[in-house]
């Protein structure tokens, strides 16, 4: 038996996946912090439900013509994006504020840190609740 199936271990896999997105997109703000017109994005929360599976949350394109065709497959697994809520915009259009993203990737840093190590420490416990300690 894997413990892949297991919904703990699953929930931890999910949410440091969302963590690793969230990092990347936090990072794709903070390059872009010059860029005029550049809306900063984020990522919207995972959330699981009563079984520990990871909700579906399905991401969209938008369809802007009746010409377009419909997006096909089933619902997206996960996390989706979103726009941020800002307070200040500049007067190029550029709504990143470099305090708040910073503030944002120490606590997702840290986050992800607290997660590894619950994932760690659940291996543990399954390695020794089988006797390979």
């Amino acid at each position: 038996m894997s413990a892949a199936g297991l919904p703990l271990i699953e929930m931890l896999k999910t949410r440091l996946h969302w963590h690793q997105a969230r990092q990347k997109l936090l990072a794709e703000n903070v390059a872009n912090a010059d860029t005029p017109g550049f809306a900063p994005r984020d990522v919207a929360e995972p959330r699981f439900g009563a079984d520990g599976r990871a909700v579906a949350q399905r991401l969209e394109p938008a369809r802007t013509s009746p010409m377009h065709l419909a997006a096909a497959g089933g619902p997206a697994r996960g996390v989706s994006e979103t726009d941020a809520l800002r307070f200040e915009t500049r007067p190029s259009g550029n709504a990143v504020n470099l305090e708040e993203e910073m503030l944002k990737v120490a606590q997702n840093q840290a986050d992800y840190q607290l997660a590894a190590s619950l994932y760690e420490k659940s291996l543990a416990m399954l390695r020794t609740a089988v006797g390979r300690r």
